[in-house]
């Protein structure tokens, strides 16, 4: 049995949460927390879990890595990239694997920052213990499924790597309002779609997926169109006024030679009333697809539910699922970084250990 500490309570905190209680191989070790005011909680308040789990908050960092073998960093590295890189080091000089998706740029370690990766390398090599970059929205539908995907095609053309998601059940206020920027001015560009911040999230999943289907990206390219709200919308997280930005469609495009290879987008409303002359979801609020125009055209569509929660929480859940699944693995490697194409997606625990995932 791994012990997992998991650091950070919100979306990714709560599905890792989920994930140490429930995957066989792994057992909740501790659960650590900047604020003071979370700190004695139990566990099972912040993964809505039903009875108790017996682990409680800490914002004592050195005691929850004292009694761990792994970490699972969920905390945010979006506006934080380099708090984050920190916390990360930290664990790795402690001499703990972690499985994060906090560090975009990580996604693909060739392509990193130098900086990030020698400092995270030389982390891994002191405390003698590994690292596995992964993403959400998530993360293997934007590489490992792509590349599965790929291997039933005899010719390929492109890969359109690509999500679908009203966000009017998505009750995250900051990431809606200000880093996608839903209900602001049409006058004022959001984080999320500020110039290289796109290539900055998703160039490293196109550049990795390129590489390992022999195709080297030369060029990135970046398009996003934006829509305002013909009339206001009333959403889990309240009203969002006419003429503020109700939709966007962005593409991050890895081309090769002039042409247009892999492409990531993202279609996402605040509302489906929004844009209707923009693709939709197959079924329900979302869905991820992985397209290859190719021999043959094929197209992969995906959705995740968990009880109780939002097809946002359902996506969190299988990117989490994806990161300590890989934990039995990546303990096995020697000290170093590694990414989502790297650790299989199927965990290599011992086939009477995964037996236990079968409902009784």
């Amino acid at each position: 049995m791994l012990r997992i500490a998991v650091w950070g309570t919100g979306n990714m905190g709560s599905a890792a949460i989920r994930s140490a209680v429930a995957f066989p191989g792994l057992t909740l070790a501790g659960v650590i927390t900047s604020s003071p005011d979370k700190a004695g909680r139990d566990a099972a308040a912040f993964a809505a879990l039903d009875g108790s789990t017996g682990v409680t908050a800490t914002t004592d960092v050195d005691a929850a890595l004292a009694d761990c073998d792994a970490v699972a960093y969920m905390a945010s590295g979006d506006i934080r990239p380099d708090d984050a890189l920190a916390d990360i080091e930290r664990c790795l000089r402690a001499g703990r694997h972690v499985v994060t998706p906090s560090l975009y740029s990580l996604y693909d370690p060739r392509s990193a920052p130098p900086e990030w990766v020698d400092r995270l390398t030389h982390a891994a090599e002191e405390g003698n213990c590994t690292l596995l970059v992964s993403g959400v929205d998530p993360g293997w539908g934007n590489d490992a499924l792509a590349v599965i995907a790929a291997g039933l095609c005899t010719r390929i053309n492109s890969i359109h790597c690509q999500e679908i998601f009203d966000y009017s059940t998505y009750n995250q206020p900051h990431s809606v309002r200000v880093l996608c920027g839903f209900g602001g001015s049409m006058d004022e560009t959001p984080m999320m779609l500020l110039p290289s911040i796109p290539t900055m999230v998703w160039g490293g999943n196109i550049r990795l997926v390129g590489r390992t289907l022999g195709m080297e990206i030369d060029e990135i390219a970046e398009e996003i169109e934006r829509r305002p709200l013909e009339e206001p919308v009333e959403t889990v997280m309240g009203r969002f006024d006419k003429g503020t930005q109700g939709a966007f469609w962005l593409k991050v495009i890895g081309k090769s030679g002039g042409r247009e290879r892999i492409v990531i987008d993202h279609i996402t409303r605040i509302h489906s009333s929004c844009a209707p002359d923009w693709p939709y979801p197959d079924e329900g609020v979302g869905d991820h697809r992985v397209i290859i125009d190719g021999d043959p055209q094929l197209t992969i569509t995906t959705r995740a539910d968990v009880p109780g929660g939002t097809r946002a929480d359902g996506g969190n859940t299988t990117a989490a699922n994806r990161l300590l699944g890989a934990l039995a693995w990546l303990v096995e490697q020697k000290p170093g970084i590694y990414d989502g194409l790297d650790a299989p997606l199927q965990t290599t625990l011992p086939p009477e250990v995964q037996a236990q995932r079968w409902a009784q």
